[in-house]
């Protein structure tokens, strides 16, 4: 084949694209249309609790032009770590919303399910049999994490993709799944070399990120023999070198090597080349594959159960001393806790205070306060949401109504703009795994389940 075609209609299923910009892109002849469901971008929740960080309307939107798209076409339709996290519950929700779009569209094909969730017994004969190691500053994989574990996946490469091609499917809603692997496994299936093939699957994954003006919108990628050509349908963007070589370095801890299952995909010896105002060839990128296949396995546990209150001050006389005021702000809440009988080893106290520090916190560089307002959330996290709610009362009585040297008003310290001030949050989870197993077949962790709808 002397060309692969591929259309990404967004980074995320549910952020939305413009209908034009899918009809130009069908347009233009692609062999599979997809998009990329999820990511562990917005923490770890929505793995542990089973929800979406998209709206069911909106992802309903959307899947609902691409599967009109790619069935009137009679190309795949491949969506990857679906319902956000990739869990059971996010392939079944994405499934039965696949099912009712199908009905009401009177939309007929062959659906597969590629399923992602571990489960712990496999998980504890993986660390038994050494198979398993932490990423990062991991601990070794052991039996009381795995036991804590809410939910854990594992991150699938292209070849469970492959196989569920292989077999006739037509719409693929897969679980976790490493973002370019739904982009590699079409392309490489189809004969294209790895390289370009997984370097096209990078710029997929978000869709029109690697272009000006950046929004969520379809990108369009061409495979070659030796290099990918990367352009928007939308004629209101462009792909630039600049903008196709800074998207290139997203989500990653090297600027050039992007490790992926089964290899690494090396950059530092690409070029970008504007073949018109807006098309962008990129070559260069090489395939080394890995001399053991891993598979990235993701996992969470419960952390406690959250509440939040948020509020503003513009009281110039607090600002100068808010060092001071949260520090005796901590020490009155301690107190008034213990009153009610909750221990401080029962909760944690946060306060994140915005136009000081409250987004790099002990790294911020800039120490003087050069605002005139000050905005806080205060958070509480406790081993009940009773006890979390009961403290983050207090603290926001607290900081409405405590003395401080100077004060001039006569009334509360804060502005609070909501009401109810105080928000409880439910249970809150932390990544507990991250770590690798290695395999033998790539396929072994992913089942491939299949349905005619």
């Amino acid at each position: 084949m002397q060309e692969f075609r591929m259309l990404s209609t967004s980074g995320i299923l549910g952020y939305g694209y413009a209908e034009e910009s899918l009809k130009i892109g069908m347009s233009w002849n692609p062999h599979v249309i997809g998009c990329d469901g999820g990511s562990t971008d917005p923490g770890p929740y929505y793995l542990g609790s089973g929800k979406s960080f998209t709206s069911r309307m909106s992802v309903k939107r959307d899947l609902r032009l691409m599967l009109q798209a790619s069935t009137a076409a009679g190309i795949p339709c491949i969506i990857g770590t679906s319902g956000g996290a990739g869990g059971e519950p996010h392939l079944q929700d994405t499934a039965a919303l696949v099912r009712e779009i199908a009905r009401e569209e009177k939309l007929s094909f062959k659906l597969a399910l590629i399923h992602s969730e571990q489960t712990k017994n496999d998980l504890l004969d993986w660390t038994r049999r050494g198979l398993t190691k932490p990423l990062a500053k991991m601990r070794p994989l052991d039996e009381t994490m795995i036991g804590n574990a809410e939910r854990v996946v594992g991150m699938m490469g292209p070849e469970p993709f492959a196989k569920a091609l292989d077999a006739g499917a037509q719409v693929i809603l897969a679980g976790r799944s490493s973002d370019p692997a739904q982009w590699a496994a079409p392309a490489i299936r189809a004969g294209m070399a790895p390289a370009p093939s997984w370097y096209a699957g990078k710029m997929l994954e978000c869709g029109a990120e690697p272009t000006v003006p950046k929004e969520p919108d379809c990108i369009f990628l061409r495979v070659r023999d030796d290099h990918v050509v990367c352009e928007p349908p939308n004629p209101i963007r462009r792909s630039t070198p600049l903008a196709v070589a800074n998207f290139a370095l997203h989500e990653n801890s090297s600027p050039i090597h992007h490790v992926e299952p089964g290899g690494l995909l090396d950059t530092s010896n690409c070029t970008f080349e504007a073949i018109s105002d807006r098309a962008v060839k990129i070559d260069g990128m090489t395939w080394t594959p890995a001399e053991r296949y891993t598979v990235k396995l993701e996992g969470v546990e419960s952390a406690g159960y959250r509440a939040i209150a948020i509020c503003g001050t513009r009281d110039p006389i607090l600002i100068s001393q808010i060092d001071d005021y949260l520090k005796t702000h901590r020490e009155k809440v301690l107190l008034k806790a213990e009153s009610f009988g909750v221990p401080p080893d029962a909760y944690n106290l946060i306060v994140h205070c915005y136009g000081k520090n409250g987004v790099m916190g002990g790294w911020e560089p800039n120490k003087q306060i050069t605002s005139h307002e000050l905005g806080f959330v205060i958070e509480v996290v406790g081993k009940t949401q009773e006890i979390a709610t009961a403290v983050i009362a207090m603290a926001r009585t607290s900081m409405l109504h405590a003395d401080f040297p100077g004060r001039l008003c006569k009334e509360g310290n804060m502005a609070f703009p909501f009401s109810p001030s105080d928000i409880e949050m439910g249970e809150m989870y932390r990544f507990s795994i991250f770590h690798t197993v290695q395999v033998d077949d790539p396929c072994a962790l992913f089942p491939i389940e299949y349905e005619r709808i």
